[in-house]
């Protein structure tokens, strides 16, 4: 089971927003399967199309989380003009079975997000709990 607080889904879509037409990037990082941080990165691409991480960024997230206590959960990333589903460069770049992989659609009149686990060129559909913030994770 996944879960994502409001305040991380509503961010992950503003960052979508913000950088339409090119995508967005960056993690999910949480404890317990329960999202509660959101690290945006720059998408060194700059293109609507595809994207690549900042190492330098991703290696900052990494660490930063850490320092927390959390583990990252999730990448993510934008589709300005095309559905909340892997792409076939998507599922070929997938290469940690361990994260998930979150997209925000804003190709509809509301944005869609939907997380995928990619395993060996396999992709299953996780359905995120979008919770409120101030529920606590009792795990």
């Amino acid at each position: 089971m996944l879960k994502i607080t409001r305040n991380v889904y509503n961010a992950a879509v503003a960052h979508a927003r913000r950088e339409a037409p090119l995508e967005a990037c960056g993690y999910f990082a949480g404890t317990d399967g329960v999202v509660t941080e959101i690290y945006p990165l720059t998408n060194t691409d700059k293109s609507g199309e595809h994207y690549a991480m900042d190492p330098a960024e991703q290696f900052t997230a990494v660490k930063t989380a850490r320092a927390n206590g959390l583990t990252l959960i999730a990448g993510y990333h934008s589709h300005p003009a095309s559905p909340a589903r892997p792409s076939a460069e998507d599922i070929r770049l997938a290469y940690d079975p361990n994260l998930l992989y979150a997209i925000v659609s804003l190709a509809e009149k509301e944005p869609v997000m939907k997380v995928f686990g990619i395993k060996n060129g396999v992709v299953d559909e996780v359905v995120p709990e979008v919770i409120d913030d101030n529920i606590q994770n009792t795990g």
